[in-house]
């Protein structure tokens, strides 16, 4: 199983992107997916996770960013809008399958004040 995540970049902050993990297989075979970040020097945290019945955030992204997913081309997207300097880190996807768990290689963003 492989996870490519791909949408990172260079931002202002106040502006927006859009990360997109896509899985070689398809995704209803995981119970959640999701996405961390770990900011140089921090800890890796959990931005968001998708289930089937509900979706949840970090406060410090709630009201900016969403989580989604498209059956039909097995991709889960985060779409990050109002982004701040404290954004700026590499940004990992994730999934969890019935025995494990699978990491995406890390997208980069940074953002500019």
């Amino acid at each position: 199983v492989q996870l490519q995540a791909s949408g990172g970049g260079l931002v202002q902050a106040g502006g927006s992107l859009r990360l997109s993990c896509a899985a070689s297989i398809r995704i209803f075979n995981f119970n959640r997916m999701g996405w961390y970040r770990q900011a140089p020097g921090k800890q890796r945290e959990l931005v968001a996770r998708i289930t089937n019945s509900d979706t949840n955030y970090a406060d410090s992204v709630k009201g900016r960013f969403a989580i989604s997913r498209d059956y039909a081309k097995d991709t889960v997207y985060l779409q990050m809008n109002s982004l701040e300097p404290e954004d700026t880190a590499v940004y990992y996807c994730y999934a969890e399958g019935a025995w494990k768990d699978y990491w995406g290689q890390g997208t980069l963003v940074t953002v500019s004040s």
